[in-house]
């Protein structure tokens, strides 16, 4: 039987990502930091963005550093929703690197209510966030991803872009959104080199999850064909599949939800 220790050892040879610098959008907290932590241990350099989030990312940074990966981790405040500070995201990777291999977009926010009750402003914080902020990120990534010559985007979106689900109109559209804009996105760039997937985490362990009631997760538990809620850490793997071993795969929606939606 392999343990754990031994898998880690193994993966520290291997090092597919060794030398590939990676952008984690959201990287602070949840699905962005499980995401973080596995491109470390594949051997990338790592760009941990955070909006507010200082204390955790700076955590996060010590984490790896002492994990003896052998990776450089640079962390960056920027607001996705801010087009300036996006743009201040990407230079800053691009000065401290001279590259950029791999985008994810994984910052997102919730304002949950149901829609009668839904604000114009509770609906444009999630899509200015959630759908807008990728656009940023995609456009101010653009030019770098372009000029040298290819790359590898991996968006985050939802089951529930597929799904819908109550009180979630604002982040069911803006998730739905993202899966449109990786088709088309992906499109475009494949003939830069450069290819674009998406993947769609169902109910997952993270701070967001928390926030529902007792009673609602175990209803929600009761409908899922293996039984349990999702971990950040197989959102992370199927994240990294994208980043390694998916070279010829583009334009595609990968389902992380056990079960619950097919």
């Amino acid at each position: 039987m392999v343990t754990e220790t031994e898998t880690q050892t193994e993966v520290r040879a291997v090092r597919p990502l060794d030398g590939k610098v990676a952008v984690v959008t959201g990287a602070s907290r949840g699905i962005g930091a499980a995401i973080t932590r596995e491109l470390a241990a594949y051997g990338a350099d790592l760009v941990i963005n955070y909006a507010t989030s200082a204390g955790r990312a700076e955590e996060l940074k010590r984490e790896l550093d002492a994990a003896g990966y052998g990776g450089t981790y640079l962390t960056v405040q920027a607001d996705i929703s801010a087009v300036t500070q996006v743009e201040g995201l990407m230079k800053a990777a691009w000065e401290q690197f001279g590259k950029i291999d791999i985008l994810i977009n994984n910052a997102g926010i919730t304002r949950d209510r149901t829609f009668r009750k839904m604000t114009p402003q509770e609906w444009s914080e999630v899509i200015d966030t959630n759908l807008t902020g990728t656009f940023n990120c995609l456009h101010a990534a653009a030019p770098y991803l372009i000029e040298q010559g290819g790359g590898k985007v991996i968006n985050v979106s939802s089951m529930i872009a597929l799904s819908g689900n109550i009180g979630q109109a604002n982040y069911a559209a803006a998730k739905a959104g993202i899966i449109g804009l990786t088709k088309t996105v992906a499109l475009e760039w494949a003939r830069y080199n450069i290819t674009v997937n998406c993947v769609a985490p169902g109910f997952t362990e993270t701070d967001m999850l928390a926030k529902v009631p007792d009673n609602y997760r175990e209803q929600i538990c009761e409908r899922i064909p293996l039984h349990r809620f999702g971990k950040p850490e197989e959102v992370a793997k199927a994240v990294r599949f994208f980043c390694v071993d998916a070279d010829y795969i583009t334009g595609e929606v990968l389902g992380v939800n056990g079960g619950l939606y097919m």
